[in-house]
């Protein structure tokens, strides 16, 4: 149980410290936080639209950051690290601050949630949702919601591909909820399959048809070992043959026609 209460406290502080940064950076448009343990202490990688706002003038705004950091939670040598969004209409959380902010300045949400989706599509993501929940137009609570593009409720892809933002707008009927979810413009989804085109026949390489000649030759020098004779006198003895043959059959057709002849005139 030890292990499990350390483990559920320190996700807490967590996000203790991911609130704590959002409103301190609020300005700056914050796009996330991450955490991680070294051998030298704390890393605190805060990813943001406009670093310079985090900084300060030489640093001053984010040692007295840093400072409060490590006296607020506890961490052991915090040391922050700020790091700018590479594409700001592409991050969860920097769209919903802006969509919130929006609404604060008294844009209707249908056309702030259409605007919305309209750059994130733009920027190259496959797919967004963007809903707004909250005192819309009445007294009663409603929920209305945006989307373009493939989305993922559920599974693997959802968890690898899918990054969701959450802001809050405070206004006179109420507060609104806004939840903004982005699928990343490199995501492969499972069921996405590439066909291939088919490769190229195998021409005839010129060493291959080399060999087979060749290989003819030695098969000619062999029969020619065989019978003692060069191929071209093996040749024209083929010729004389068949010249003979041709002979004798002329001769025999001359025998036939006389023999007709002869028996027609006895007739």
């Amino acid at each position: 149980m030890a292990s499990e209460r350390k483990f559920v406290t320190e996700n807490i502080r967590r996000v203790l410290l991911k609130e704590f940064l959002m409103k301190e950076v609020d300005r700056a448009g914050f796009g996330g936080v991450e955490v991680q343990r070294t051998p030298m202490g704390t890393r605190v990688t805060l990813i943001t639209e406009r670093p310079g706002m985090v900084i300060g003038r030489r640093g001053v705004a984010i040692k007295n950051l840093t400072k409060a950091i490590e006296e607020r939670f506890k961490f052991d040598n915090p040391q922050i690290e700020v790091q700018e969004a590479e594409n700001p209409n592409l991050n969860a959380q920097i769209m919903a601050e802006k969509l919130a902010f929006a609404l604060e300045r008294g844009w209707h949400f249908r056309r702030a949630g259409h605007s919305t989706v309209r750059r994130i599509m733009d920027a190259g993501a496959r797919g967004c949702q963007v809903v707004i929940s909250g005192k819309l137009t009445g007294q009663r609570h409603r929920t209305e919601k945006f989307k373009e593009g493939y989305i993922k409720f559920c599974g693997e892809p959802r968890l690898k591909f899918m990054k969701t933002g959450f802001a809050v707008a405070k206004l006179k009927p109420g507060v609104i909820g806004v939840r903004v979810e982005i699928m990343d413009p490199q995501a492969k989804l499972p069921d996405e399959v590439e066909i291939l085109p088919p490769e190229k026949a195998v021409e005839t390489l010129p060493e291959l048809a080399d060999i087979l000649i060749v290989h003819e030759e030695k098969r000619e020098d062999e029969a020619t070992a065989e019978t003692g004779e060069s191929p071209d006198n093996a040749g024209s003895d083929n010729l004389d043959d068949q010249n003979n043959d041709q002979n004798e059959n002329v001769s025999l057709s001359n025998d036939q026609i006389d023999e007709n002849d002869e028996k027609s005139k006895e007739v």
